[in-house]
């Protein structure tokens, strides 16, 4: 299988991933915004010209969300998903899909406005805007944890999603000082070597 990766980008969930099931791969790395990802070729592979993207074999499926999903249905053998009549099956669902839905449009306003934009273009407004907004969504994380490890019973691949967006968002400087269930689970995703290799992958 084939990971196409930019460093610091969503497509650290999907080496994460593999290294957490010691799956093999090949991988493709892009700088971000990089111009072969605009070629005619690499927009066969992800028709926004984006990563992650994976190939398998002749499949090709793109969103982080949905290749976290398919990796664990075809390749995990059980593990990271909690079993479908699980009580903790219905969390898993909602804790998986919570990082696109809630955390990562905030993050990604801010990310925008902040690094991307020229700072003729920039919308201070939108990033007070997104910021208070990125705090509730935290919050509501936080309280999920109390008393708990991982957001869906074991590790699993809710955390590879939310987790990731949550490390994103302290990294950004998401204010996370009243928010000690999410500080310590962002420290123990981090010390995780899977997350820490990815990390490193350049």
């Amino acid at each position: 299988m084939k990971i196409h990766h930019a460093p610091n980008s969503r497509s650290v969930r999907a080496l994460w991933l593999f290294n957490e099931l010691d799956l093999p791969y090949e991988l493709e790395i892009y700088p971000l915004g990089d111009k072969s990802m605009r070629t005619p070729e690499y927009l066969k592979v992800h028709p926004l010209g984006r990563v992650p993207a994976l190939e398998d074999g002749d499949l090709t499926i793109f969103e982080s969300g949905a290749i976290v999903q398919y990796v664990l249905d075809k390749y995990g053998d059980g593990t990271m998903v909690p079993a479908a009549k699980s009580p903790d099956y219905p969390t898993y669902l909602q804790w998986l899909h919570y990082a696109e839905g809630m955390i990562m449009p905030q993050v990604n306003i801010i990310v925008v406005e902040t690094i991307f934009l020229p700072e003729e273009r920039r919308n201070q407004t939108n990033v007070e805007r997104a910021t208070k907004l990125l705090t509730r969504m935290l919050t509501a994380v936080d309280v999920h944890l109390q008393d708990r490890e991982f957001l869906a019973g074991g590790f699993s691949g809710a955390d590879i999603m939310t987790g990731h967006a949550c490390i994103v968002s302290g990294r950004l400087g998401a204010d996370i000082s009243d928010k000690p269930n999410v500080a310590a689970y962002i420290d123990r995703l981090e010390a995780r070597p899977a997350l820490q290799k990815a990390w490193a992958t350049k």
